[in-house]
């Protein structure tokens, strides 16, 4: 792999652990890490130039359902709250197979890869038709991307009170053995990993008390990480009041769903008692902010999360629910929520950048990642910050109040998959053919 420069960057942001930010700096890649950070850098490699570009972390995606990609903006869901939206929506999914999934994990992450994403963590929870995990993984392969793909899992159908479809569900022994096979088959716990698989029974209202503590007691004996949607919002609470006489948290850690291993999704309705365990315990919320809104499910205590020192990143959620998945968007949108609910001063860009990369990285388990500094991987994004999104901004560096929606360039591992705002790792005109034939299909039969 040659060597790679990124020289004459305006502004370097680095996310290292001395929080520098460096103007008119350099980025040296070297064998898939950082060589090194600073001016007057020099290589007999490849060089890029930075003029007029902010250079970060590549930006890391904690909570997504790729598979979605293939049903946004469907009439009947589009003003729903959570329980209707899925019910609207789990007999379309019920028609997927494995080409579905394999083409909506690739458009899902080519749209991430342009919003500055190197990493992305996604929740697969229901296999119809022979689509097995590994359909995302050989996708995200394809695509470029660093990818930590959880085997999720719905054990409860309509027939036993759930939500899901009965022909959505699987049967837990089944589940357990499959969760084995692909953390056996594809999960890589080197550093550098492209690859590392997680454990993810849906949610606590679509799977078993038994599935949730056997799959905790799996993820540690494999040394794998463990994630799940909980606390999203007010129906969700009073579900577990009702089902399990407690509020989600104590759910969690009844059944070992707390740790530095763990990882939820949204908890947007966590309470007092709730960050205080996450943040004894060193748990991971994946803050999805435009989901959220989307939903009408609320405004997630971030900032409380954040001070009371529970680990924050951030996801697109599902491409049903979103109904986009940028993610510098997804940074921004944090950054004004959380001034919405605590006022102007409670979150700035630079905090918001921050969770959208080592914040994520870290979640994940990934302190390789999310951060400019040697011996780290090179996954970085760089931001051309001359063009209409930027135009009269007094400080090019704060990119969340005027900057560029899509990145100019784009490494992972050193590898460039996006040069010049083209993504070069794959046939995108190809791909969205593709994707559109199957979308139609789909609407066809809904």
């Amino acid at each position: 792999m040659p060597e790679i420069l990124i020289e004459n960057a305006m502004t370097v942001i680095t996310m290292d652990d001395d929080a520098r930010v460096l103007n008119d700096a350099d980025v040296l890649i070297r064998g898939g890490q950082i060589a090194a950070v600073g001016q007057g850098l020099n290589t007999s490699g490849d060089r890029v130039s930075g003029r007029g570009c902010v250079v970060t972390p590549g930006l890391v995606n904690t909570h997504h359902h790729l598979y979605q990609n293939l049903t946004r903006a469907v009439p009947g869901a589009q003003d729903a709250l959570l329980f209707g939206w899925l019910q609207r929506l789990y007999p379309i999914w019920s028609r997927f197979g494995p080409e579905e999934m394999f083409v909506s994990a690739q458009l899902g992450l080519v749209e991430l890869a342009l919003s500055g994403c190197t990493l992305s963590s996604d929740h697969l929870y229901l296999y119809p038709n022979g689509a097995r995990l590994e359909d995302t993984i050989h996708a995200a392969r394809e695509v470029g991307l660093r990818f930590h793909p959880t085997r999720g899992a719905m054990s409860i159908g309509e027939s036993q009170g759930g939500l899901p479809p009965d022909s959505l569900v699987e049967e837990e022994g089944a589940i357990l053995k499959d969760m084995i096979r692909v953390v056996d088959g594809f999960h890589d716990a080197g550093e550098g990993s492209m690859c590392r698989v997680g454990l993810a029974p849906c949610s606590p209202f679509s799977v078993s008390r038994e599935l949730m503590r056997d799959a905790a007691l799996l993820a540690r004996d494999k040394g794998v990480m463990l994630h799940t949607h909980l606390a999203e919002n007010d129906e969700d609470i009073a579900y577990s009041e009702a089902q399990f006489g407690c509020r989600p948290g104590q759910y969690a850690e009844e059944l070992g769903w707390t740790g530095s291993d763990v990882w939820h999704a949204h908890c947007v309705k966590l309470d007092a008692t709730e960050i205080d365990l996450f943040a004894r315990t060193r748990t991971g919320v994946a803050h999805c902010p435009c989901s959220n809104c989307r939903l009408g499910s609320g405004i997630a205590p971030v900032r409380a999360m954040r001070d009371a020192g529970v680990p924050v990143g951030l996801g697109v959620d599902g491409s049903a629910s979103n109904d986009m998945a940028n993610l510098i968007g997804e940074a921004r949108q944090a950054m004004l929520l959380q001034r919405v609910a605590n006022g102007a001063d409670a979150m700035s860009g630079y905090e918001a950048l921050e969770i959208a990369t080592r914040g994520g990285a870290d979640i994940l388990g990934r302190p390789d990642c999310g951060r400019l500094a040697p011996g780290k991987r090179a996954d970085v994004a760089v931001w051309d910050v001359t063009g209409v999104a930027s135009s009269g901004s007094w400080d090019p560096a704060a990119l969340l109040l005027a900057g560029p929606a899509q990145v100019k360039h784009l490494f992972v591992e050193g590898r460039q998959i996006i040069s010049g705002g083209e993504v070069t790792s794959i046939d995108l005109p190809n791909l969205l053919e593709r994707h559109g034939r199957l979308a139609r299909a789909l609407a066809e039969i809904a």
